[in-house]
């Protein structure tokens, strides 16, 4: 598919256009036609050396960011296992799937097939929090790429599990900002969603000294949860892998694109959407995340999830009505490019 294409600097104020001929938004029964610029207009308008920005979704939280040369994962979680557990989601698909449901005490190995037939490189892998669907495939994409894997103490005593090497390690509380040359990081402590009714708490980390296989469980605990504002190529990107955030922890930010969880745990919080997008000056962009049926395998049908996230879209527009808000489909590019 052709990618869509966000021309635009920094701020919500910013002018956004679809380079698509059209982009259909799944669930919805329009289409956002693109500006009619002649193809000779537009070509003259990007120079050759232009460096473009992509950004792939992958399902759950996880999505691949790249300028052709780094490529950063977020939260890579592709084996998409069933899980019998409370806080999984249910899906009407799920009687059709013939996948085994595990138990939080097996062992389950990461779909490998799955990982590498989309992942083939990876320099940097930041993980917002130690949950299964965020780490669960990390160690075999660190492992294999070599890349330098960013997240909390938890994640990294699951990286060490599987004897990733310290090299390939930063560990991070929130508060860093860190560069990196191709790009920087910005790091800030924030919320994991209001599971289970505004009852769910972890103050729980996986322990030091753990060596793989590990079941689930070992693999489970939260272990603090992080924001990420990545500087890339005049852009600026904030990934959250939850749904929720620390509001005072969003002021200054002003991101040209969001990933914002747009889960059903969301409406546990007050004001949700609008607080985020007021306190980040009205981003030009968002891109839902942590939407999905993440235990449903990719060519199940996501049309009870895509329902579901029609309030969230609706939410952005009556906060930011200068937002666009494009709902990615797994592993179809999104490309941005930058206007003087």
């Amino acid at each position: 598919m052709t990618s869509s294409k966000i021309l635009g600097t920094r701020k919500g104020r910013l002018a956004v256009k679809i380079a698509l001929r059209s982009i259909i938004v799944l669930g919805f029964g329009f289409t956002v036609v693109a500006s009619a610029i002649p193809q000779s207009v537009a070509l003259q308008a990007q120079p050759a050396t232009k460096t473009q920005v992509t950004l792939t979704y992958m399902g759950t939280a996880a999505w691949q960011i790249s300028d052709g040369k780094t490529v950063i994962l977020i939260d890579p979680y592709l084996s998409r296992i069933q899980i019998r557990a409370p806080s999984a989601p249910t899906s009407s698909g799920q009687a059709a799937d013939s996948r085994p449901a595990h138990d939080w005490n097996e062992v389950v190995e990461p779909d490998a097939a799955t990982i590498d037939a989309h992942i083939h490189q990876a320099n940097f892998i930041l993980v917002t929090h130690t949950h299964i669907d965020h780490v669960m495939d990390v160690p075999h994409i660190a492992l294999k790429t070599h890349a330098t894997e960013i997240g909390t103490e938890s994640t990294e005593n699951v990286m060490r599990a599987f004897s990733v090497p310290e090299d390939q390690l930063i560990t991070v509380r929130g508060g860093e900002d860190y560069d990196f040359g191709d790009f920087s990081l910005k790091v800030s402590p924030s919320l994991h969603s209001a599971l289970d009714h505004k009852r769910y708490f972890s103050s729980e980390k996986a322990p030091a000294g753990m060596k793989a296989p590990l079941t689930l469980r070992q693999m489970d605990p939260e272990g603090g949860t992080l924001a990420y504002l990545i500087r890339f190529h005049e852009h600026q990107i904030l990934a959250f892998g939850a749904n929720n955030y620390i509001e005072r922890e969003m002021d200054k930010l002003s991101p040209d694109v969001v990933l914002v969880g747009a889960g059903p745990s969301r409406r546990e919080i007050y004001d949700y959407t609008g607080r985020l997008l007021r306190a980040l000056d009205f981003p030009a962009v968002v891109l839902p995340t942590h939407w999905d049926n993440y235990t449903a395998p990719y060519d199940a049908s996501q049309q009870s999830a895509i329902d579901a996230l029609q309030s969230f879209i609706q939410e952005v527009k009556a906060a930011s009505p200068t937002t666009k808000v494009i709902v990615p489909k797994y592993f179809e590019p999104i490309a941005l490019d930058d206007e003087p």
